[in-house]
């Protein structure tokens, strides 16, 4: 059976604990399961400590963000079976610390614009990560009654869109795109392009592919546009890329209703993240 290779919980943005995603994998069928949270070691040392749970094999996975410079775009780089290095350390405690000031300042500015708001609440909500996403503060002001939705009206009215970012939004400073495959290359990981529909990052994806930079691509993804997909398959199919697939899991924080197992990743181009992160690994012995 095949599994859902990007996954996310509240040690990010998600909305539910990692314990619970590997009954509901099983409980659909599927025997592999990559919770992938947002340039996390939680969800790494979660897979590295329980490879399988429920009957289903966890995969050590994060989403690594980088910013794509050239084109002035965030970019999304799910990075499998790495190793624990230093590298990869400071990175994802770069990422958090990053994460949480800009978090705080929204908090604050929140706190400005709604009496009964306090960044306590948020906090609570974030109590799992430790980091503020904009999930938590949504989550927040749904407790006090100003929202009913988490990407709803006023979602978009605080923090806008990524062209033309809201009042209260604050996003924190990234790394290139360089910078962040140097380190998945350090720790041995499996580099895999994440939804390029996404962020259009397209012409990304085939320079990329081209140059050799990339391990492979999410096709099979919620909000990959249909020309996109068949873009894909065709990069894949002309650099020997791996293929994969993946929910994009969030639980309720999502705009549709998107359940854990809607795209999945065959078991063949499973294998084939494991024979080469296992091969990178060894390499370095």
């Amino acid at each position: 059976m095949a599994g859902d290779l990007h996954t996310h919980t509240t040690w990010s943005d998600g909305s539910n604990p990692a314990r619970l995603l590997p009954g509901m994998a099983a409980r659909i069928g599927l025997t592999h399961l990559a919770i992938s949270d947002h340039d996390s070691l939680r969800s790494l040392r979660h897979a590295w400590e329980h490879p399988e749970q429920e009957g289903v094999s966890l995969i050590p996975a994060t989403e690594l963000t980088a910013y794509d410079f050239e084109r002035g775009r965030r970019v999304h780089i799910l990075c499998y079976w790495p190793q624990d290095c230093a590298a990869l350390r400071d990175f994802c405690d770069t990422m958090a610390r990053r994460r949480l000031a800009c978090g705080l300042e929204t908090a604050r500015l929140l706190e400005e614009r709604f009496p009964q708001f306090r960044t306590e609440m948020a906090l609570e909500h974030a109590k799992d990560s430790g980091i503020l996403f904009k999930a938590h503060a949504m989550r927040a002001l749904m407790d006090i009654g100003a929202a009913d939705q988490i990407y709803g009206a006023l979602y978009r009215e605080l923090f806008g869109t990524r062209h033309a970012p809201g009042p209260v939004a604050r996003n924190p400073e990234y790394e290139s795109v360089d910078a962040v495959l140097e380190v998945i290359r350090q720790s041995c990981g499996v580099a895999v392009l994440a939804h390029p529909s996404v962020y259009r990052s397209m012409e990304l994806a085939a320079q990329l592919a081209a140059e050799g930079r990339i391990d492979g691509v999410e096709i099979d993804h919620p909000r990959n546009t249909p020309e996109d997909r068949a873009e894909l398959h065709r990069l894949a199919d002309r650099y020997g890329l791996i293929v994969t697939g993946g929910t994009d899991y969030h639980g309720m924080n999502s705009r549709q209703p998107r359940p854990l197992g809607t795209c999945t990743t065959a078991d063949v181009q499973i294998e084939r993240i494991r024979a080469l992160a296992q091969a990178r690994s060894q390499a370095v012995l």
